[in-house]
């Protein structure tokens, strides 16, 4: 499979955000995502505001079967839709159904970032010390650039979540920075129709 061209375009990728929180650790995973997604909410909006591709790459809960429109409408369902509607995928949103931590294994995401040409990767959602840092090493290593919003990223453990965060920028020369300095300004690109609006949802 042909790597992404770095071309200085960008993708936002959204992490594990369609969430019913009803798993092991969700308790100590909310706080921290009730934070995130206002300032994620607002990063969503200003990079479809700029045209930049905005990619949902979900866990599929062992719903092999489902399609990213059922685990949506599952997510909305459940006690917590508060945090699922004000960054729910819209019309012109990419999905890409995961089954591990990485948003790269076994996906077509890499295939797809190439179409578009990206070559930056602004890494959003959850859980920071698990599925950001292990998609942010698989970035690294196919040549990406990884920037992660610091504060639209949300942890179960802290001090973990710093270990990680400080690993992605010492060992993956990720910048760390805050939503507000990302700058998506001056950047569009055209999804080709055979991408859109739907990647691997149905395994």
């Amino acid at each position: 499979m042909p790597e992404p061209r770095q071309t200085g375009s960008s993708a936002l990728v959204v992490i594990d955000m369609i969430n019913t929180y009803d798993h092991e650790d969700a308790e100590l995973l909310l706080p921290a995502a009730t934070r995130a997604v206002p300032v994620l909410a607002d990063l969503i909006g200003r990079a479809r505001k700029a045209g930049v591709p905005v990619i949902y790459a979900n866990d599929n809960f062992g719903l092999w079967r489902s399609h990213h429109g059922e685990l949506v409408e599952s997510a909305l369902s459940r006690p917590h839709a508060d945090l699922v509607e004000p960054i729910r995928p819209d019309d012109d949103s990419l999905f890409v159904v995961k089954a591990r931590h990485s948003i790269f294994y076994d996906t077509p995401l890499s295939y797809l970032l190439w179409q578009l040409g990206v070559g930056t990767v602004v890494l959003t959602g959850q859980v920071t010390e698990q599925c950001v840092l292990y998609s942010a090493l698989d970035a690294h290593i196919r040549h990406l650039e990884v920037t992660v919003p610091r504060d639209a990223v949300a942890s179960i453990h802290p001090h973990l979540a710093a270990a990680a965060l400080e690993m992605m920028e010492r060992n993956m020369g990720a910048r760390i920075v805050r939503a507000r300095e990302v700058d998506f300004r001056g950047t569009r690109w055209p999804v080709p129709d055979e991408t859109a609006h739907q990647v691997g949802g149905r395994p």
